[in-house]
């Protein structure tokens, strides 16, 4: 399906890695959260083996919905980059398909008209407490890398200018894609806000990272090695 020129304010891609159990419900909160939000949105067959593009054809048009199929999976970060590349909305950004942040939670939103370099990202509640110490550790670890306040990393949406979004030079294509984001934004001095988002459990499916405990130490290496790349190339 091509994706057509967009009008709305913000332009959010939804990837969508096997995903099908998921699809129906998805598509149902997106619809709702168009009809209640100055937004609509890209959602993204990142490669699925599962039937997530047939249940994506057969739905139809819907307003304020478009999809795009990827053949080959490009990993977390390189499937949301190919949404965004196809987005001209004012504001664009992404969300994950699991459901555990609704996308009608996009109407929280409150946006600075005034000033074009703006970054928005949600600030989840009602996680378990075990999650929360994991998310405050790796808060913790970047701020002080970074030296500069950086808190719930992959909290869920994550919405910036377009121009914004064109300064980035080398975005990752994995999960290190929030990290990078947030970086970029303060160091173009972005005006960053967050909104309240209720984080809940994954629907249907499993987990594309979160497989345990051993996933989770092997994604705060690749963090990690990422996060003093990226400090390097900033210093240049």
């Amino acid at each position: 399906m091509k994706v057509v020129e967009v009008k709305k304010r913000i332009g959010i891609v939804i990837p969508c890695f096997n995903e099908s159990e998921n699809i129906p419900k998805l598509l149902e909160r997106c619809k709702i959260a168009v009809l209640r939000a100055d937004c609509e949105f890209l959602l993204v067959d990142n490669g699925s083996t599962d039937a997530t593009w047939e249940l994506f054809n057969s739905f139809g048009h819907i307003p304020g919905i478009e999809f795009l199929k990827l053949e080959k999976n490009q990993g977390y970060g390189g499937g949301i980059l190919a949404g965004l590349k196809e987005l001209d909305n004012q504001f664009i950004g992404w969300t994950h398909a699991d459901l555990q942040t609704d996308p009608v939670d996009i109407q929280n939103i409150e946006i600075n008209q005034a000033n074009e370099q703006q970054f928005m990202k949600g600030s989840r509640r009602h996680r378990k407490i075990n999650d929360q110490v994991f998310t405050l550790g790796m808060a913790l670890l970047m701020t002080i890398l970074f030296s500069t306040r950086l808190s719930d990393i992959n909290a869920q949406p994550t919405i910036m200018s377009k121009r914004l979004f064109e300064s980035w030079e080398s975005p990752p294509a994995d999960f290190s894609l929030d990290l990078y984001a947030y970086v970029v934004a303060k160091r173009n001095s972005a005006i960053i806000s967050r909104f309240p988002v209720d984080f809940s459990t994954r629907l249907a499916g499993i987990s594309k990272w979160n497989e345990g405990i051993l996933s989770r130490f092997r994604m705060i290496w690749r963090t990690i090695k990422f996060a003093i790349k990226l400090k390097r190339e900033l210093k240049r």
